[in-house]
């Protein structure tokens, strides 16, 4: 493996401006330097890393000239849920399961996660809003964040920019946005809205917990769905031990309907599974 090289930049176009201060090295055949600028810039091909924000520039930029086309924008949100799951619960998830979508789809990185979305008001506190822990953003400022990113992919080569939403109460923006590119766009890159991760919770998740006669646990919030799924990819943002001897909690604590207390990681599992491979077949379906 070749560590390191000096590329200069007539040889491939590069866009690393990198500096070949050797005449030897200037008349290296063209498919040499070539071969340095993979070595230099493609790290996470060889290690599996799929996180925009651990790659150097020169690497994303060998990345996107080696066929990375794809980037997804994990959006998660820091709000209450309950009081047995910790307020990051979305982002966390967001995160790891953008990075299994990539890994199964190919050619794709995963952008720094969204962690400050709509919430609620501020005033009055309104929603998640009315409980500590939450963190809320005016609508205009998250659509105007997304854009932004999004506008900063696709002008670096990435001609699929996707929105993976991990919270139901902005999922009206995003679809919004991602029309809005599009238009902007007029053909020479695409925004994605990826619906079907979400979707996928309140349909055959939600019918897999009941199958396993688990439909009075199922609610809206903090319920034993989003508390297994928290438990599969992360248990530490789950405050498992006092959730095991809590009495029914109520929407008084954040609960909204249903039962956390019979969650478990193996339950989480399940969901987490149909999320990523709900995501990567309607990825694929559009490359």
């Amino acid at each position: 493996m070749i560590n390191y090289f000096f590329i200069h930049p007539s040889c491939i176009d590069c866009p690393t401006e990198l500096f070949c201060p050797s005449d030897v090295l200037r008349r290296l055949p063209r498919w040499v330097c070539g071969f340095a600028l993979v070595s230099v810039g493609c790290a996470h091909a060889q290690t599996g890393n799929v996180d925009f924000a651990r790659l150097t520039w020169p690497e994303v930029a060998a990345a996107v000239r080696s066929g990375t086309d794809t980037i997804i924008i994990p959006i998660g949100g820091t709000e209450q849920s309950g009081p047995y799951i910790a307020v990051g619960k979305h982002n966390v998830r967001a995160e790891a399961l953008a990075r299994r979508i990539a890994q199964g789809v190919g050619h794709t990185l995963v952008a720094p996660v969204v962690a400050y979305v709509p919430e609620g008001g501020t005033n009055p506190r309104t929603s998640h809003m009315r409980f500590p822990g939450t963190i809320s953003i005016p609508p205009a400022a998250f659509t105007g964040l997304l854009e932004g990113a999004a506008e900063s992919f696709h002008v670096q080569g990435f001609r699929r920019v996707v929105f993976l939403g991990d919270h139901g109460g902005y999922l009206s923006y995003l679809k919004a946005v991602t029309a809005h590119l599009n238009h902007e766009w007029h053909g020479s890159g695409q925004a994605i809205f990826l619906g079907a991760y979400y979707d996928v919770i309140g349909t055959q998740y939600a019918a897999a917990l009941r199958a396993r006669g688990l439909g009075a646990a199922v609610g809206k919030h903090a319920d034993v769905s989003d508390t297994s799924l928290m438990l599969a990819v992360d248990p530490s943002m789950v405050r498992e031990e006092a959730l095991r001897h809590a009495a029914l909690p109520n929407a008084a604590q954040g609960v909204y309907g249903g039962d956390p207390r019979p969650a478990t990681a193996e339950l989480g599992r399940i969901g987490t599974n149909m999320q990523v491979q709900a995501a990567i077949d309607a990825l694929k379906g559009t490359r």
